[in-house]
């Protein structure tokens, strides 16, 4: 029997269970500043991954680096995440969160819209 996959697909998950936290944790102690930092590691991960012969340990340092990528957009969906008061805001840099509007989605292909409030636009154009 081969495990290959059963273990990348188990180390893919705890990966991604491991930078759930540190992307809420980074956000509260730093805000969206260590960005970079979320940047370099997920490159250097991957060009690693690149070069490492074994298939298992190539595959799991791959898998660090994208979610170390795809961790620099949770990074500033988190921000927003607190703006909502879905998640506790670091009374010390109370400063960096202005109001946010409460239609404001966190997707940014909706141009920073709800899709409910995407939604009432077209509605009030088609009715006029």
């Amino acid at each position: 029997m081969y495990f290959t996959g059963i273990i990348i697909a188990v180390s893919t998950f705890l990966t991604i269970g491991i930078w759930h936290p540190i992307v809420i944790k980074t956000e509260y102690h730093w805000g969206t500043r260590p960005w970079i930092i979320y940047l370099i590691i997920g490159l250097l991960c991957i060009i690693a991954a690149l070069f490492i012969e074994n298939t298992i340990v190539s595959a799991i340092v791959g898998v660090f680096g994208a979610s170390a990528l795809w961790g620099i957009g949770e990074l500033f969906s988190q921000k927003k995440r607190v703006q909502k008061g879905w998640f506790p805001m670091n009374p010390k840099r109370r400063k960096e969160y202005p109001a946010i509007d409460k239609n404001e989605t966190l997707c940014p292909i909706h141009h920073g819209k709800s899709i409910y409030a995407i939604e009432d636009e077209d509605n009030t154009a088609t009715s006029r």
